[in-house]
């Protein structure tokens, strides 16, 4: 970032929670439990993906995908974060913000259009139950999670880029606990309106219109659903389908929560909270929804286990 007064910059001071001290302690100790969860959930449903050859279809390999950026996800902000809470020393370097601010930014953005990925894959199977493996072969699933991971870090590098090449004029408090759009903007001593509507307008493009797929998909689903005239079937389909409903709700319901407050109010405690919960919270209780409502899981988590327990 540029510098008006042509002094020297080493980095940003992450604000946090550092006006509340005696939140910190607490923070940190339930951030920690939070990310070994999130660590050993998304790392058991990628495991369970590759080992159990009933997982090798379309759905689980797109929810290896989002249980491996997840992990990506929590880790380009979390062991910052407790470092920062764990002492005095709330400092970032410059080249640690850039990459923080790309690293969620690309996979955030990843995450919403592989979301949608996601809502095709169970209009296919629910809509199109007999020509689901012809439409969703292996060539197409695995174009469609390249894409949504190609789209989400060129956008992350079209933002980092116009974030960075604004000038500071000195300012270097963050009034957040990571790397972030919307506080970048507000140390910026220029007008950033046109940065604003940039930012805007490839939001709609990377939130909104995954938003919009997923709510046509689950339109046709559930008017699928109804046809079925057996109440099992319904119950079937519907449970195949609920798992990835409620994931899309918290992330979607969090995220565009979040991003849809006035700059001027987001980054007082109750936006801070709410980052915490869709950046944090959300990738840890992912695996939890997918095991708990998902038989085919439950299924392959037995298998694994009493396999182990056989061989001792």
């Amino acid at each position: 970032m540029e510098q008006k007064n042509g002094s020297s910059f080493t980095g940003f001071i992450l604000l946090g929670f550092s006006d509340r001290p005696q939140l910190e302690l607490v923070l940190f100790v339930v951030l920690l439990i939070f990310y070994t969860f999130t660590l050993l959930g998304n790392s058991a449903i990628i495991a369970l993906s590759h080992v159990d050859p009933q997982l090798h279809t379309p759905m689980y390999f797109f929810l290896s995908n989002l249980s491996f950026l997840d992990l990506c996800y929590t880790t380009s902000i979390v062991p910052q974060l407790l470092v920062n809470l764990s002492g005095a020393d709330k400092s970032i370097s410059i080249g640690g913000c850039v990459v923080q601010l790309f690293m969620s930014l690309g996979l955030g953005g990843t995450e919403c259009i592989l979301l949608a990925v996601m809502a095709f894959d169970r209009y296919a199977a629910v809509c199109r139950p007999l020509h689901y493996t012809v439409i969703m072969h292996p060539r197409l699933c695995a174009l469609m999670a390249s894409a949504s991971w190609l789209v989400g870090f060129a956008n992350s590098l079209l933002q980092t880029v116009l974030i960075f090449l604004l000038p500071l004029c000195g300012r270097n408090k963050l009034d957040h606990f990571f790397c972030e759009v919307p506080p970048l903007l507000n140390l910026a001593c220029v007008d950033t309106t046109r940065n604003e509507s940039e930012i805007f307008f490839v939001s709609v493009i990377i939130l909104f219109i995954p938003v919009a797929l997923i709510i046509f998909s689950y339109d046709r689903i559930v008017r699928a659903i109804l046809r079925i005239k057996s109440a099992v079937g319904q119950r079937k389909a519907f449970g195949t389908c609920g798992s990835h409903l409620t994931v899309v709700s918290l992330f979607y319901g969090t995220a565009i929560y979040a991003y849809t407050q006035p700059r001027n109010n987001y980054y007082q405690d109750e936006g801070k909270f709410t980052s915490l919960f869709y950046t944090i919270v959300s990738p840890m209780i992912n695996p939890l929804i997918y095991t708990l409502r998902n038989k085919d899981v439950k299924a392959a988590m037995k298998k694994v286990f009493w396999k182990d327990s056989d061989s001792r």
